[in-house]
């Protein structure tokens, strides 16, 4: 019941973060030298941030499927997973909307861009193991999850370790008023999508094994 509860208050959440978002986000300030092209920022972050929640999900959950073995811990791993390939791809579609405005160009090899790209390629792996990997894949799968989760530092701060073109860490701190409103609300939004998103991938998840034991025993009878 609790459950059926908090699932339901993250999709109204959603629901209702969402509808008023782009209202938010259209009354915001806008950043003078970037006009229009600006507003592109608080889908974009909120993205990326629920993407490295994606992976630490994942990789914690790995953490306990290596050391108990538990499919459990397994399904939420890979359905958190899932999501970092869902959250990323978001991420990496909406910044070069931003970019071509701020840099002249859609994409450039810097620190924070190339560090992103290589996180969401590592689950790309994950996704691919998972799926054509055969027996044993999982503990693979696992490692490369924690791989992906020691790079979320690197991508976080890579803007600080290296001269970037992309803006630095203090740009959210800084938002006042209105930007920082819509960006909260931004944040909130993803988070409660990706909630309830986890839940259903990792319910269907656990339905796909529970199907794939009864074929073994039935094949095996």
């Amino acid at each position: 019941m609790m459950k059926t509860l908090v699932l339901a208050a993250c999709a109204l959440v959603a629901v209702a973060g969402f509808a008023v978002l782009p209202f938010l986000v259209m009354d915001a300030p806008l950043a003078y030298d970037l006009y229009f092209n600006q507003k592109i920022f608080y889908y974009h972050v909120p993205a990326a941030e629920t993407m490295f929640v994606s992976v630490f999900v994942s990789g914690i959950a790995s953490i306990g499927y290596l050391a108990t073995r538990r499919p459990g811990w397994d399904d939420t791993a890979v359905a958190a997973a899932d999501l970092v390939l869902a959250f990323g791809a978001i991420m990496l579609l909406t910044g070069p909307i931003w970019a071509q405005v701020a840099w002249g160009t859609f994409w450039v090899w810097d620190a924070r861009l190339t560090s992103s790209l290589l996180l969401w390629m590592i689950f790309v792996a994950y996704a691919l193991i998972r799926r054509y990997g055969g027996p044993g894949s999982e503990r693979l799968a696992a490692g490369l999850a924690l791989f992906g989760m020691v790079d979320v530092p690197l991508v976080y701060f890579a803007v600080n370790f290296w001269r970037t073109q992309h803006p630095t860490n203090s740009v959210i701190p800084s938002l006042r008023g209105g930007m920082r409103l819509a960006f909260l609300v931004g944040v909130l939004s993803y988070l409660a999508v990706f909630v309830v998103l986890l839940v259903a991938r990792r319910g269907a998840r656990q339905a796909e094994r529970r199907l794939a034991d009864l074929a073994e025993e039935i094949e095996t009878a």
